[in-house]
């Protein structure tokens, strides 16, 4: 059971802090399960309520210090998610957000790095969907990193940047 004052990530909403664990009074829902209460990092005044217990939607402890430094210094060996049918490669970038798995986020963003690359150099532009997946990868990712780390998410990128060379 989470604490209140932790920091968790909430499927697809990203980091959100515990604010209460409470019975909530909403007409049509069970007036003895509790819920954790979290507000999104970014949107203070919105409120999730999580029944405590269900695994509907993936809830995990924000990384520490040092599990976050491990997946830094993997990143060069994390794989590109790449799926040649546009369908299936949008299936495939949503199932890796949903998974609160920092890996996967950035497997997404390395793909859709390389594809915008190679668009770009085309003379093709960036397409909605990718750019909708990179900014959802990214935020995820950058989120999490700046609370561990106590940054801005500003300054994530260059933390990555100088901490696999």
């Amino acid at each position: 059971m989470f604490k209140i004052g932790e920091y968790v990530v909430h499927g697809r909403n990203g980091v959100c802090k515990i604010t209460d664990i409470a019975h909530i009074d909403i007409d049509g829902v069970d007036k003895e399960q509790l819920y954790y209460i979290l507000v999104p990092i970014h949107l203070e005044e919105s409120r999730i309520y999580h029944p405590v217990g269900s695994d509907r939607v993936v809830m995990r402890p924000v990384l520490t210090k040092k599990e976050l430094e491990q997946i830094v210094a993997g990143v060069p060996d994390i794989e590109p998610i790449w799926i040649e049918n546009e369908r299936q490669r949008e299936i495939k970038y949503k199932e890796a957000i949903n998974s609160c798995d920092c890996r996967q986020w950035i497997s997404v963003i390395k793909a859709l790095y390389e594809r915008n690359q190679e668009r770009m150099a085309q003379g093709k532009r960036i397409t909605f969907v990718d750019d909708k997946y990179m900014k959802e990868a990214k935020k995820n990712l950058y989120d999490e990193f700046s609370v561990v780390l106590n940054i801005s998410q500003d300054d994530v990128e260059e933390y990555i940047a100088n901490h696999i060379k």
